[in-house]
């Protein structure tokens, strides 16, 4: 019995580890090895970047991992059972994107998201408008976490019902999309041919929304 716990923690140790580290060597090879951009960039906008990016990706867990298994597809036991574990860890990183971002966010550093007069470009602000929805979402769905907040079943109901998560994922892909859409078209463009990271994150977004519409109950 406990080698058959040391296993199922393995599983999502080495889940969680990897989903944390891929992300940064991303990140690190397009934007520091291929792209010239400084190192003393790291601490903000290269771990900005990487924690955006595995935040999404363990969001994208929580979200799909239940439909994919009612599609047939084989997951594994131990991770459908700590998807809430994967939603947690998503959100912190989410949450610490957003703090980062507030503090990067300037025409200096965002150039294309600004206009000649420092005023936000349309693109820019439903982008933004998307990502504090998102957030909005997030928050609501970790409080479902809560054991005080366990006992409202109505909200509990809500949260996980099959339109408000159908929603919820449709703010992430508009975030992602109004913020990198014009890099995607220019593959010639991508550092080190290297895809940028809003359209690998969006790739997940398309898997677990098509995971949604057609395995969630």
């Amino acid at each position: 019995m406990q080698s058959q716990k040391n296993k199922i923690g393995t599983s999502v140790s080495t889940l969680i580890l990897i989903t944390l580290v891929f992300p940064l060597f991303y990140v690190i090879l397009r934007y520091h090895i291929f792209g010239g951009v400084a190192w003393k960039d790291f601490p903000l906008f290269i771990l900005n970047k990487s924690m955006a990016f595995s935040g999404f990706i363990f969001i994208s867990y929580n979200f799909s991992f239940a439909p994919l298994h009612n599609l047939g597809i084989k997951i594994p036991q131990s991770w459908l059972e700590k998807r809430h574990i994967f939603a947690m860890i998503g959100f912190l990183l989410i949450l610490i994107h957003a703090l980062m971002s507030f503090l990067l966010f300037s025409p200096q550093t965002y150039s294309k998201f600004f206009e000649a007069d420092g005023s936000l470009t349309l693109m820019a602000g439903i982008s933004m408008l998307g990502g504090i929805l998102g957030f909005v979402i997030l928050w609501m769905m970790n409080l479902t976490f809560q054991s005080y907040m366990r006992e409202d079943k109505a909200f509990v109901t809500f949260i996980s019902s099959r339109i408000f998560l159908l929603w919820a994922l449709i703010l992430g892909g508009v975030h992602l999309l109004f913020m990198g859409y014009k890099g995607w078209i220019h593959p010639l463009e991508w550092h080190g041919g290297m895809p940028p990271v809003s359209l690998v994150a969006m790739l997940f977004f398309v898997i677990g929304y098509g995971a949604n519409v057609l395995g969630r109950k």
